[in-house]
Order: structure tokens, then C-alpha cells, then sequence
């Protein structure tokens, strides 16, 4: 039997049990695989690195490494560790943002926001930089600067779904439930997208034989996705499939 989910590049053969054929050609097809927070740490560093650099900043290779293992240890949770290894560091803009955003996960607000400043005086077009210091302020009810900063991120990227969070705050804040319910109406839209992110993840873990984590992705993507569209019923299809029974998944014949 053959499932395919359209939109998504997935095609699932069922023979005596669940296996996953990934499609000729399909650009969805990997050739190997990367654990997903070892390819979101490389990436955010490659990111930051070519950012930094197209700024001026050419941080040593101690500084990089430094901050490499202190992006692997805020990946872990582990905030105030992340804190501490780049304390030293004052001449790297995405150390600088890190270590913020470690310190405001570790309950330390006013510390993380006059890193954030000193990170935004450095670099002032660092989105992420901008996102942290408007959730500080907006926890502080500073709704004047609060406002500019959302604005300014919006103008940028009008999909962001954190961004638009902070703006139905506001907006809720001022007592203007019509432009709050209008701006969550917009995240609800682009969740869309994050759904997309789970279902790609559930190919990967589909072909490395976790049906478990992909049949858990594919619920995820589910509840973002609460359209009645080709999609959503293709994935409520497989769904039925991948839980028939549970105890299966990821077998071959």
C-alpha cells in the first residue's frame, strides 16, 4: 500500500509492515543524516560567523571555539554555564547576544538587557538582539519602547511569529482586542510554516527508522495546521496508517 502526503514529499510503502521510500529525485531526499541540534548549532554559528564578518568583526579561533561550545551548552539549557564561558567576551556582537539571552532564561533581566544595548550599539540591526530586549521591556510594561522595536522588526520580517506575539500583547495591554485577535490571527497563519519544520523532521526520522519520533512530528504538525486543506487531511491519512499499530513503526520486512 502506498501513502503519499501531498505538499510534502512524502511516500510511505507498506509491505508486511511500515517502511519509507523517499521519492527518485525528490529534492526532499537526504543523503545522510544530521542530528537535528548538531545542524542547528553549525548553521546558527556559520550564520553568525558570516554576519560578523561582513561587519568588521573577525573573532580569533579560541573566540569561536568558545562560543561553539557555549551555543551547544544554551541548546542543553544549561544557562548560567553559558553565561559564564563568555563572560570574557566583548568584541564578538553574537557572544554578546548569547550571553544575554542566557542570562534572561537564567532570571537575570536587568543584566541581559544592558548586554542587549550594548550588543544593539554594536550592531543596531541585530533582530535577534531587538526581540530579547522588547521581552524584557515588555515584561516591564515599557510600552512606548516596546512598540518601536516591534514595529521596526515587523517592517522587516511581518511573519514572525514571536514578533507578532509581543505586538497582540501590546495591543491587548492598550485595550484594543479587535488589533490583538487580528495580530494572532497572522501567527496562527504562519504557524504554517513551523508546521512544514515538523514534517520535515518526520521524513528524517521516517528514514532512519524512528516511526515513534515521526509518527509524534506528524501529530505536532497537526494541531498547527487546523485548515481543512489537502495537507492537513493527507496528514491526518497517514496518521491512521502510522498508528496501525504503533508498536511497528519503523520495521522492515
Amino acid at each position: 500500500m502506498k501513502r503519499y502526503v501531498p505538499g510534502t514529499g512524502i511516500v510511505f510503502i507498506r509491505k508486511s509492515g511500515l517502511i519509507p521510500r523517499r521519492p527518485s529525485g525528490s529534492r526532499f531526499a537526504p543523503r545522510r543524516l544530521i542530528p537535528a541540534a548538531l545542524l542547528y548549532m553549525s548553521t546558527f554559528l556559520f550564520v553568525s560567523v558570516f554576519l560578523s564578518s561582513c561587519r568588521g568583526e573577525t573573532p580569533n579561533e579560541e573566540t569561536l571555539v568558545l562560543y561553539s561550545r557555549a551555543a551547544a551548552a544554551y541548546a542543553q539549557g544549561n544557562f548560567k554555564e553559558t553565561a559564564s564561558m563568555l563572560g570574557e567576551i566583548n568584541n564578538f556582537t553574537p557572544a554578546l547576544v548569547l550571553r544575554a539571552k542566557a542570562l534572561y532564561f537564567n532570571g537575570q533581566e536587568e543584566d541581559a538587557r544592558k548586554l542587549l544595548r550594548r550588543a544593539l550599539r554594536r550592531h543596531p540591526g541585530s533582530a535577534e538582539a531587538s526581540l530579547f530586549l522588547a521581552r524584557i521591556l515588555d515584561e516591564q510594561e515599557e510600552d512606548a519602547e516596546v512598540l518601536g522595536i516591534v514595529e521596526a522588526l515587523l517592517r522587516d520580517n511581518p511573519q514572525d511569529l514571536r514578533v507578532l506575539r509581543l505586538a497582540a500583547n501590546l495591543a491587548a495591554r492598550r485595550g484594543d482586542a479587535e488589533d490583538a485577535a487580528i495580530l494572532l490571527d497572522r501567527a496562527v497563519e504562519a504557524s504554517a510554516e513551523t508546521a512544514l519544520i515538523f514534517i520535515d523532521r518526520a521524513k528524517l526520522r521516517w528514514t532512519a527508522g524512528n516511526g515513534p519520533g515521526a509518527l509524534e512530528d506528524i501529530r505536532r504538525a497537526e494541531l498547527l495546521l487546523p485548515w481543512n486543506t489537502p495537507l492537513i487531511r493527507g496528514l491526518k491519512d497517514l496518521r491512521s496508517v502510522l498508528e496501525e499499530p504503533v508498536d511497528r513503526l519503523g520495521e522492515k520486512p
